[in-house]
């Protein structure tokens, strides 16, 4: 018999709609955007040629429209992994759980997530105000490590080889490592995007090699990270999502990208002078992409 899924699991509120997101089944399409920023939503709405519809709760705001006739969804996540686990998984039972009998369905659906953000480059030859498309996500949140079968979606040996080159340290959670979906790494490719391996920190700070007026426990994490190849593979990014939204979609079985505008090149010690032009001009190519 198919597991009932208890109130306390998952919280639907008096309306209907799930309790983070405030979106009912159906109201989001099967390809959607993900953000970051909640005024970002806004910016990629204008490509839009018909707005369905609109949800604001907190830091998730959310907006289905037509683009060339194809039905896409955008929505913010908010900042950190620890969002994403919330936004992953009441996407997946927006679409996949029957919410009156509480029962995840017999046919499940595939969703095609592509995360638009911004990135601080660890290659000195990755300059600010281009844009990097993820193949590979590393984790140092831990967060798909508390999930069960995390080892089925993960590169084990790249795992591996990384913790042994950096020397990793033990009180530090165990870093994960997940691929990008192939289909919509082909789609996005044919924009030219520069290709890499993404790192999200599970802050903007310490976890980024940052000091301002604290110390690290690893002084030299980011030239080892910088120095790191794995096959054909260096780590090329900072950023504080990726990893999240690869681990949770491999597992729900959904297809997941990620593509960042460069805005600060760390080796260089440069940041962008105005990064949102490279923004508007990277949400048009996804969009593009996508239909």
């Amino acid at each position: 018999m198919t597991r009932r899924i208890e109130e306390s699991e998952l919280i639907i509120n008096n309306d209907g709609s799930v309790f983070h997101l405030h979106l009912k089944p159906g109201e989001i399409a099967n390809k959607i955007i993900l953000v970051g920023d909640p005024g970002r939503v806004e910016v990629v709405a204008s490509f839009f040629d018909e707005v369905e519809l609109e949800r604001h709760n907190r830091e998730f705001v959310s907006v289905t429209g037509l683009y060339k006739g194809n039905r896409i969804s955008v929505v913010a996540t908010g900042i950190g992994t620890d969002n994403i686990d919330i936004v992953l998984n009441e996407l997946d039972a927006l679409v996949n759980v029957d919410f009156e009998t509480r029962q995840v369905k017999d046919e499940l659906t595939s969703l095609s997530l592509v995360r638009i953000g911004t990135s601080g480059s660890l290659q000195e030859d990755i300059p600010v105000d281009s844009c990097l498309l993820s193949e590979k996500a590393i984790g140092f949140d831990g967060l798909l490590n508390f999930y069960a079968n995390r080892n089925e979606v993960a590169d084990l040996d790249f795992e591996d080889s990384f913790k042994n080159a950096l020397n990793w340290n033990p009180l530090l959670t165990s870093p994960y490592v997940v691929d990008a979906s192939s289909d919509l790494v082909n789609r996005l490719s044919e924009n030219g995007f520069v290709k890499g391996v993404t790192i999200s920190a599970p802050g903007f700070y310490g976890p980024q090699g940052r000091v301002i007026r604290l110390g690290l426990a690893d002084a030299d994490i980011n030239e080892k990270i910088s120095k790191f190849i794995h096959g054909n593979h260096r780590v090329t990014n900072y950023e504080m999502e990726c990893s999240a939204i690869y681990g949770l979609s491999k597992l729900f079985g959904h297809k997941a990208a990620t593509v960042c505008a460069i805005i600060a090149n760390r080796k260089a010690g440069e940041y962008s002078k105005d990064y949102k032009p490279v923004i508007k001009g990277l949400i048009k190519k996804v969009l593009d992409s996508l239909v």
